[in-house]
Formats: C-alpha cells, structure tokens, sequence
C-alpha cells in the first residue's frame, strides 16, 4: 500500500484488480446475476440457461407482459467473446439480443448490430440498446410457451425436489 495514497483509494485498487483477476466462472455468475436483476427492474421475468428451439442454451432470457422476448449472451472476456461465434444462433429467437460484459471488459469490441449491458453481481446498465427485430408470431407463441413451461418446471423443483 502506497502511504501517500489514501487507504480507500488503495482498497479500491485492490478491489479492482481483484474483480480483474477473478476467475471467469465467478465473472459471468456476477454478470448474469446483475442481468437477471436488471430484467426484473425493467419489468421482465427472466431464466437463466434457456433452451431454445434449435439446441442451443441462451444464457437469460426475459419475457415482459406485453410478450417481448430478449436474450443476453453473458461474455466474462475478450476471449470467451472470440472464441465463440454461435451467438448468431440466438438472434432468431429474440426480439432484441444484447450482450452483458463486466465493468472492466473492453466492449467496444462488440458487434454493433447487438446490444450492450455492463452489469455486475448487483446490477447492470444499458450502453448500448439492442437493434429491435420483432419476431413471427409463430416463433412468439412457441418461446413464450417454452418459456412459461421451463419457469413451472423450475418452481415445481424448488417446491417439491423429489432427488
């Protein structure tokens, strides 16, 4: 710790570097923690590792009264970001598709054709709104379905385990 340097700036720091190093299983449970948290201040009912209609699992997902669909792909580094092209899988299935990223990562780095959410463990904030593509209504009917099936599911586990 530098004595010159106030103690709260160095714990800062510290903190900072720490949420830096974390371990990216730790990052992306924080990032999609704040999401989850920010869908439900927005008015949405979210889920989390969301099965979607061609294989692939939406990392959350969230259904708002009126029927709108949007998904969040969670990317804890650049890395996890370049190794990974199948979020384009995704897109189809939503009306809006938005990546969420830690407060350190570099988002500009992003595509701009989808949107941007910093969140950490405690909540998240838009940078950069999704492009809106509203779904068929078909494909609507079919998620939100899927998506009120896989929320009962998961209450009737909590309630009763049955291990």
């Amino acid at each position: 710790m530098n004595i010159s340097s106030p103690p709260f700036v160095a714990t800062t720091r510290s903190r900072r570097a720490a949420q830096v190093r974390a371990a990216p299983a730790a990052v992306t449970a924080a990032v999609t923690r704040g999401v989850a948290r920010w869908f439900e201040d927005t008015g949405f009912a979210s889920l989390t590792e969301f099965k979607l209609g061609n294989g692939r699992r939406a990392d959350v997902v969230g259904l708002n009264a009126k029927g709108t669909i949007l998904m969040v792909e969670v990317k804890s580094t650049p890395e996890d970001f370049r190794g990974d092209a199948k979020w384009l899988e995704y897109v189809p299935y939503c009306d809006g598709f938005s990546f969420a990223v830690p407060p350190h990562f570099p988002w500009q780095i992003l595509p701009a054709t989808c949107g941007v959410v910093i969140a950490d463990a405690h909540s998240a904030a838009v940078v950069r709104e999704a492009p809106r593509h509203p779904l068929h209504a078909s494909r609507r009917k079919a998620l939100t379905l899927r998506f009120a099936l896989a929320a009962g599911q998961r209450l009737g586990s909590i309630v009763d385990p049955r291990f």
